[in-house]
């Protein structure tokens, strides 16, 4: 069985031809990009026109002005989720959600 040392020493040497193969398979898909781009006449600055850069992820739980009021009491709804019992209670009786925009 092979001691502590010497898998160690395997390790380092299979990390090393993993860098290795790393650099070798980069330096080549960078050679087809570059032949490529000679071929049609891209430059960097067509690619980094045509590349659209990735939005920002949006912060949810954002404040949502509201869309309907009661004025008897002030409470308001901004149209998302689920109904408030005011304006479920007052569409029962027959108004309609127009009567509560804001």
């Amino acid at each position: 069985m092979p001691s502590l040392q010497d898998l160690l020493a395997q390790r380092a040497e299979i990390e090393r031809k993993i860098a290795e193969a790393q650099r070798e398979e980069r330096a080549a898909a960078i050679a087809k990009i570059k032949a490529l781009m000679a071929e049609y006449g891209l430059t960097a600055a067509d690619l980094a026109g045509k590349v659209a850069a990735p939005k920002p992820a949006k912060a949810g739980g954002g404040k949502v002005a509201p869309k309907f009021r009661n004025a008897a009491t002030g409470e308001t709804w901004s149209g998302r989720g689920l109904q408030p019992k005011w304006l479920k209670s007052a569409l029962a009786t027959g108004r309609t959600l127009e009567d509560f925009a804001i």
